[in-house]
């Protein structure tokens, strides 16, 4: 059975810093496709940051594009997303998601897994 499961979720204030990290396990993703998407409250989940086959150029949403870094451990079935510069409205609920394809993509309906999601509150 796939999981997916967030951690590294929490406070932080406006410019601060969070490491999000994601732990999959029931098959291997080395050569899936892996995201990251949020959903402030109010509002609709938005792509935050994907990851496809190693070498392939990530994928970013523009406002988190100088602030945020995604990166995987393929051997190691984990995924994380370093947040720096972090402002309010990166507050939101994180999900971790996966396809089954090796292309990144933007679209939430092309990821097949999700994780739970973790917290990130940013406060000014």
């Amino acid at each position: 059975q796939v999981q997916l499961v967030e951690s590294g979720g929490g406070s932080a204030q406006a410019g601060g810093s969070l490491r999000l990290s994601c732990a999959a396990s029931g098959r291997t993703f080395t050569s899936y496709a892996m995201g990251w998407f949020r959903q402030a409250p109010g509002k609709g989940r938005e792509f935050v940051a994907a990851a496809g086959w190693r070498g392939r150029t990530p994928l970013y949403l523009d406002s988190v594009k100088d602030r945020f870094t995604i990166s995987r451990d393929y051997a190691g079935n984990m995924m994380y997303l370093q947040m720096n510069s972090l402002k309010s409205e990166d507050t939101a609920i994180y999900y971790c998601a996966a396809r089954t394809t090796s292309i990144a993509t933007r679209s939430e309906n092309d990821y097949r897994y999700w994780g739970q999601g973790t917290q990130v509150t940013v406060s000014s």
